[in-house]
């Protein structure tokens, strides 16, 4: 495994760990759900948690994972053939025809907006090459992005498997990650989708169930919700105001929406997202072995509290470059330490620090290396080739 990959797992590690840093909920009053979470997007902050890591069945919240599948699989424009299977799905349905042939892209719209259950099972099929299949895929996905307390039985939520279950974090962390895929996201946020339909003269035209998308609350962005018998209600969804992002998970809630809603208000009334620092190269780096040479490749954010602005400090970390034994600038590798940001004085975040080969490669070879760069752009080559 290359220095760089080890690395990375080890930041994706650490940022988890910090997300589990107990948060103050008083100020959030109460909440229905048996579970709940609330996260900033962009950090993964979590800012308000109740019974966030118990496990419990999710219901249709599911389609979120069989959602970013779809999505990354790839197949978005192959045509899918409906399987009996798929027809006899029972729940929420789409009302399928057996063995007609649907675009892959209008099956997620009708998963996500009307949480058909043949369509998570058209979906699992084809993407997957079969319903089991495509559950070791989701159990697979789950895994690599840290979901640590879920278990997928099936691509729909459907109470037929005892070991089916996840947690409102392990939801939230899922929905931050899809959120990431600018093609889930507006899937995620669409109000209403029209489809062709095979079997009839008229389009199928898909309402989305999320009440707070379709009018209730004007921050929202988008959700899936959920209702099976075991798992009673269950909701995620998301909310944009002034730059901050938030995403919300109740799991067995007697009155989601308003859960949702207050979440949101409380968080956007009290937090907002702080540049901590700029994009860049980093200055005032004493060691001259990487002055000017050692940048951040985005800006650091974070949502804050006005109290909690007060007590933010930047440490940086950096390997040794003498332990290393570094013979040539191209051995230094690409990620040589981390930003970590402390609060109160308790990690909360961190970014890799990049070395800027380039910088050197211009250093090594002196004015010839300038000249040559100069001349290569003065006569319109693009020095990346």
């Amino acid at each position: 495994m290359t220095y760089l990959r080890k690395f990375t797992i080890l930041l994706l590690t650490l940022m988890i760990l910090f997300s589990y840093i107990p948060q103050k909920t008083a100020a959030f009053g109460s909440v229905s759900a048996l579970s709940a979470v609330l996260i900033e997007e962009k950090t993964g902050r979590v800012i308000f948690e109740k019974d966030a890591h118990t496990q419990r069945r999710i219901a249709s919240i599911t389609k979120i994972m069989t959602a970013i599948l779809a999505v990354e699989s790839g197949k978005m424009d192959e045509m899918v053939k409906v399987s009996s299977r798929a027809y006899g799905t029972e729940g929420s349905s789409l009302y399928l025809q057996e063995n007609e042939k649907i675009k892959l892209e209008d099956l997620v719209y009708g998963l996500m907006l009307r949480s058909g259950n043949d369509a998570a099972v058209a979906i699992a099929e084809h993407v997957g090459g079969s319903l089991e299949g495509f559950v070791i895929m989701m159990n697979q996905k789950a895994a690599e992005i840290g979901m640590r307390n879920t278990e997928f039985a099936n691509p729909h939520g459907l109470d037929d498997h005892e070991n089916h279950y996840s947690t409102a974090y392990d939801m939230a962390i899922l929905t931050q990650y899809s959120m990431a895929n600018e093609q889930f996201r507006t899937i995620f946020g669409t109000k209403v989708h029209r489809a062709p339909n095979p079997n009839e003269k008229w389009d199928r035209v898909w309402k989305n169930k999320n009440k707070l998308l379709t009018g209730m609350y004007r921050y929202s962005t988008g959700g899936k919700t959920g209702y099976t018998k075991l798992a009673k209600r269950t909701l995620v969804s998301t909310a944009s105001k002034d730059g901050l992002d938030l995403i919300a998970v109740t799991i067995n809630a007697g009155d989601d929406w308003n859960d949702h809603m207050n979440l949101f208000n409380s968080a956007f009334e009290e937090y907002k997202l702080v540049r901590l620092m700029k994009k860049g190269k980093l200055d005032n780096i004493k060691d001259t072995f990487y002055k000017n040479n050692v940048y951040i490749n985005r800006d650091l954010v974070y949502p804050l509290t006005e109290d909690e602005k007060e007590n933010i400090e930047i440490d940086i970390k950096l390997l040794n470059p003498e332990e290393n034994e570094w013979d040539q600038q191209r051995d230094v590798p690409d990620i040589v330490g981390s930003l970590i940001v402390k609060q109160g004085g308790e990690n909360i975040g961190k970014l890799p620090i990049y070395f800027s080969h380039n910088n050197n490669d211009d250093q090594k070879s002196g004015w010839w290396g300038i000249f040559k760069k100069l001349f290569m752009i003065t006569m319109g080559v693009k020095t990346d080739g």
